[in-house]
């Protein structure tokens, strides 16, 4: 149900591949900048937010995760990330939304949700055209050394 997400798989693997790693290479596949990877990050944190605030469960108990953008560990330093702060910020958020937020929606609430984030990387995707991304080097970046 929610594949289509870039957060949206497991957590780890047997060869310790973490959705942070994902996401980085989300971004890179569409070309998105520092920028850009920041809208993309606010507009699923508005969309959390937002779904938090209206229901009724998840306003009394989680909404104090909402209290400053980003959210997260990572939220206010980037210590390790090595120009990966945008995907590790999203890898916290989009693990709160596939686990808290996505077994409340129906097929209906999802499919709609689906369609709003395909037009969003369209919009986001015209604006790298204009705004690229730094060619990626020929090692990954996303290492702790």
């Amino acid at each position: 149900m929610a594949g289509h997400f870039p957060f949206a798989g497991k957590r780890g693997t047997r060869y310790g591949l973490a959705p942070r790693g994902t996401i980085a290479a989300f971004f890179e596949n569409h070309g998105f900048n520092d920028d850009l990877q920041e809208k993309y990050y606010k507009w699923w944190y508005d969309w959390a937010k937002d779904f938090v605030e209206k229901d009724a469960d998840l306003s009394y108990t989680m909404i104090t995760k909402f209290d400053s953008y980003p959210m997260g560990t990572h939220a206010h330093h980037s210590f390790h990330l090595n120009g990966k702060y945008w995907p590790s910020c999203l890898d916290e958020l989009g693990s709160f939304i596939r686990d808290v937020i996505f077994p409340k929606m129906d097929e209906k609430a999802m499919h709609d949700l689906e369609e709003k984030h395909a037009k969003m990387i369209k919009d986001l995707e015209k604006e790298a055209e204009s705004n690229p991304r730094e060619a990626a080097p020929d090692v990954g970046l996303f290492r702790h050394v």
